[in-house]
């Protein structure tokens, strides 16, 4: 099993034809995703040449828009990797063609831009799933990668892993690639994005297999705190947690945009302190947290 990507998604690019979206699109081919297309209202009409996993040539269309794409595909998913300045056109294209998920790679969006594109799929009723911005994706290994998660990482497993950051995402799939995971979901760090902590979570605790869910936060607002009001609630699964930024100074934007401090809220201590008080087992370093895992896992 998996949340929100699988063997049978149908993907398409939005960006097919530009340097990063070629580049990834070649990735994510040979991951195994299933990608049936593109999207660039310019070079609508012609195809992108790539290769599929076993080595075959494919020729991969492009379409004008993300509503042609799915009516001529049956796509379920798209990748957006455009410019931060034609982003929120993309999410909103992608959210008027209802896709299922939207996985927003891009980073540097102005966050009113993000904030107009949730609120926007809001009001539209929330029939696209997004994933980001400023993320690595969504992987399930052995399956699909929409996003730019390395593939190689890690196989499949019981692990669950929702994250923040991008390459501690990476770090922790490599930390437990004796376990595998089920699906590793890089949420960003900016201050507006589509799918949080909880959403996640909730999803991986309906999994039935995945039988371990691991939490990778960051200092700045309050998701983790949150998180672990609904893990305490409603999470029967073990949970491991891990907050990034101990070291950070007080006032200071760090990384991400969304990963600042002001007084004692959204500290990395605070975090740590709600996690634990939830029950959640929480590492002091990336590699402290997936020894907390595995110990939790052969406990099961």
């Amino acid at each position: 099993m998996s949340i929100f990507l699988n063997k049978d998604s149908k993907v398409i690019v939005q960006g097919i034809t530009g340097g990063e979206g070629t580049k990834h699109t070649a990735l994510m081919l040979k991951a195994g995703t299933n990608i049936v297309g593109g999207v660039n209202a310019r070079k609508a009409g012609t195809t992108v040449a790539h290769k599929a996993a076993d080595g075959a040539d494919v020729e991969l269309p492009v379409f004008g828009s993300v509503s042609e794409a799915m009516e001529k595909t049956g796509a379920d998913v798209s990748v957006v990797f455009v410019p931060p300045k034609f982003a929120k056109d993309a999410i909103i294209e992608a959210i008027d063609a209802e896709i299922g998920l939207l996985v927003v790679i891009t980073e540097g969006i102005p966050v009113q831009d993000s904030a107009f594109a949730w609120a926007y799929n809001v009001e539209k009723g929330e029939k696209t799933r997004i994933v980001g911005p400023n993320c690595p994706g969504i992987i399930t290994p052995g399956e699909a990668l929409a996003g730019i998660t390395p593939a190689n990482i890690t196989g499949k497993g019981p692990i669950g892993l929702v994250s923040k950051s991008g390459t501690l995402t990476y770090q922790l799939m490599n930390e437990l690639n004796d376990l595998g995971f089920s699906t590793a979901i890089g949420i960003g760090g900016d201050p507006v994005i589509g799918t949080t902590h909880i959403d996640a979570i909730k999803a991986f605790e309906e999994d039935p297999e995945t039988k371990l869910i691991v939490m990778i936060g960051e200092i700045g607002g309050d998701a983790e705190e949150r998180a672990a009001e609904y893990v305490k609630a409603n999470v029967t699964k073990p949970v491991v947690g891990y907050v990034a930024g101990f070291t950070a100074p007080e006032g200071k934007t760090m990384g991400h945009a969304g990963a600042i401090v002001s007084g004692s809220s959204g500290t990395a201590q605070a975090k740590k302190e709600a996690l634990e008080a939830a029950g959640v087992k929480v590492g002091k370093t990336p590699s402290e947290t997936a020894e907390l895992a595995r110990e939790l896992y052969k406990a099961l």
